[in-house]
């Protein structure tokens, strides 16, 4: 009869038994023989409660997911004569965007004869990644699309640690609120040229 390595519900090895004594071992147990080494030799087995045992992978796989953090593509979109009030005003809304973890899809909005003149905004993209190179990287060059001219810029920090340090400066707001400034402070409104272009699942590790 063939023979199966047999572990125990808790993790103990039971040894190397006959698939009848393995069955009769689970029958006694009220639990049920489970493979989970099919390409061992001989292939190794184990007595559990299946229904819980999937019950509670599902649970954690749905954690998983829970906590997972997904990296979001912001939008920004400037004109290639902007004044410098409105340059440093969107510059800080992809500064906040970076530091958040997400990246930010800048556009370049041409009009009329601007469009005979795509160097002006290719010397504006160029300025703000270098403005903003201490928090982000460009992870796709400018390009040029109809009217417009795109470049996206990727956060050096990663989703899940601008998410951890974001709590870790909460938590310390909590300790001592009398000595931080409310988060709202320094909150710059978005204007309707500001939009989240869309998620793209990007589990971080």
């Amino acid at each position: 009869m063939p023979e199966v390595r047999l572990v125990g519900p808790n993790g103990e090895q039971v040894g190397i038994v006959s698939i009848g004594d393995a069955l009769k071992l689970a029958q006694e147990a009220d639990l049920d023989l489970v493979e989970v080494a099919a390409t061992a030799r001989p292939p190794v087995c184990k007595l559990m409660d299946y229904g819980k045992f999937k019950y509670e992978s599902a649970m954690k796989a749905r954690e998983a997911r829970r906590n997972q953090a997904y990296t979001i593509i912001k939008e920004i979109k400037l004109r290639p004569k902007i004044d410098p009030h409105d340059y440093e005003t969107k510059k800080g809304h992809v500064v906040r965007f970076l530091k958040a973890g997400d990246k930010v899809k800048v556009t370049i909005m041409f009009r009329g004869r601007e469009q005979s003149r795509p160097e002006l905004g290719f010397r504006l993209l160029q300025r703000l990644a270098e403005d903003v190179t201490e928090l982000g990287f460009v992870e796709s060059q400018p390009k040029q699309d109809g009217r417009n001219m795109i470049m996206v810029i990727g956060p050096h920090k990663k989703k899940a640690e601008a998410k951890a340090e974001k709590a870790a400066a909460k938590a310390r707001h909590d300790e001592n609120p009398s000595g931080d400034r409310s988060p709202a402070a320094d909150e710059t409104h978005v204007n309707d040229e500001v939009s989240v272009n869309g998620a793209v699942a990007a589990p971080q590790e």
